[in-house]
């Protein structure tokens, strides 16, 4: 008698509880963190293009720190190189919680996610190629229509008061996850210069000091915070971004409970850094990185010069197609079965909304290009291309929220009341 065939794995389908239970938890913190970041942006844009703009600029340059330690930076960077280090802890931790329990833990499971995630990185960074090659333009912002704002991304769906199923929202995630694992990459490996070896060296024996804590299972903030501190200042004296160090401490950091215990100590420290990440730092990045000029000319350059026009071809079109096709192609090739509750359409919603591209994208086109006007004309077509693709996403979301709604309600039902929503307690696949 034959075997029969292996289970098709099935694509978008229910989470595992503890799972959902995680990620709702984590996109309620980005959610009110996104419609900050939202508010920080609109107040940027109004700020430098009222009659106080030079207000905006004087304070945006203003430098304050310690001159001996070579930390004497401008108000924007300590948001970009200081704050955003946060930003960047709280990433690495996501990334190794997927890597460890998430959705990244088997080969089987992470195929759709991180093809979908590399193939929406590297469409729009040849898009972006291809647009300045024919416009004879500079190629140095290849990776700035990379990344995807998760937080900007779920600011939208809360503006538009939606109701998208968490495999959905989970889906969004991870591949936001991986994009900021691909951004950091490229951060650490393009965007560093002049390396300072000794610096260096100290930020890595800071890095094996953080480690060896914590394998020793030693608690206490006051051994981390400074330890940190010292890791952050010796990796930005090193010659690369800073940013890197947040997301390296976030990497070592354990996301398995210890016995007895009923939380992680990578969980503890993103309970507690989330909320001042998603509320505080990145909007402060916001409000000092996304104050362009408006102007209709401004405007203009946007889809009249190559490099600003790439970047929003990159994030409006190389963002979708990128992700769709590389969902599509890498279900075919792993005969993951979508769930029959969604349809491909679904999947394309999805692609569009990663088109949102803000934080990470505007750090990178501060990275890349330093004069101030050509950064300034990628700030301005990092704004339009987020926009136009928030706006392509609202459109296709609000045409299936009833589907979702439907979904949604049945995920959340709850009829005997034991804290477990009742289609856990059904004989049903669960996407694993």
């Amino acid at each position: 008698m034959s075997a029969a065939p292996p289970a098709r794995r099935v694509f978008l389908g229910l989470l595992p509880l503890r799972e959902r239970a995680a990620i709702t938890r984590t996109l309620r913190t980005e959610t009110v963190g996104g419609i900050l970041l939202l508010i920080a942006a609109v107040v940027a844009l109004a700020w430098a293009n009222s009659p106080w703009s030079e207000s905006y600029e004087s304070v945006r340059h203003a430098h304050f720190g310690l001159s001996a330690l070579g930390l004497d930076l401008s108000v924007a960077h300590w948001t970009a190189d200081g704050l955003l280090a946060l930003f960047f802890l709280v990433a690495g931790i996501e990334l190794k919680r997927e890597l460890v329990v998430g959705e990244l833990r088997t080969p089987a499971a992470a195929a759709l996610p991180v093809a979908a995630a590399v193939c929406g990185m590297l469409v729009p960074a040849a898009l972006y190629a291809l647009t300045v090659w024919v416009g004879d333009g500079s190629l140095s912002g290849w990776a700035v229509p990379m990344a995807t704002d998760i937080a900007f991304a779920l600011a939208v769906l809360a503006v538009l008061n939606t109701h998208l199923p968490s495999a959905l929202r989970a889906f969004l995630l991870t591949l936001a996850v991986v994009d900021d694992l691909g951004a950091i990459i490229v951060i650490a490996v393009f965007f560093s210069s002049g390396l300072n070896l000794w610096a260096l060296g100290g930020a890595l024996v800071g890095l094996v000091v953080f480690y060896v804590l914590q394998r020793r299972g030693v608690r206490g903030w006051w051994w981390y915070v400074p330890l940190g501190l010292v890791v952050w200042a010796l990796t930005y004296n090193s010659g690369v971004h800073a940013t890197v160090a947040g997301v390296a401490m976030g990497l070592l950091l354990p996301v398995l409970p210890r016995t007895g215990a009923e939380e992680s100590v990578g969980e503890r420290t993103e309970h507690l850094v989330r909320p001042f990440s998603a509320g505080v730092a990145v909007p402060l990045f916001a409000l000092f990185a996304a104050g362009v000029s408006v102007s209709p000319q401004a405007l203009g350059e946007v889809f009249t010069r190559p490099e600003p026009l790439g970047v929003v071809l990159g994030l409006v079109v190389g963002k979708t197609v990128g992700i769709f096709a590389g969902t599509y192609l890498a279900a075919r090739f792993t005969r993951a079965r979508l769930n029959p509750d969604l349809s491909w359409a679904d999947v394309l919603t999805i692609a569009v909304l990663a088109g949102i591209g803000f934080t990470v994208a505007l750090l990178i086109g501060e990275l890349a290009f330093t004069d101030p006007a050509a950064a300034e004309d990628v700030k301005a077509a990092v704004l339009s291309g987020s926009l136009i693709a928030a706006a392509g996403a609202a459109v296709l979301i609000v045409w299936r929220n009833r589907v979702y709604r439907r979904l949604t309600e049945e995920e959340e039902r709850d009829e005997n009341r034991d804290g477990i929503p009742d289609i856990y307690q059904r004989d049903r696949p669960t996407g694993e």
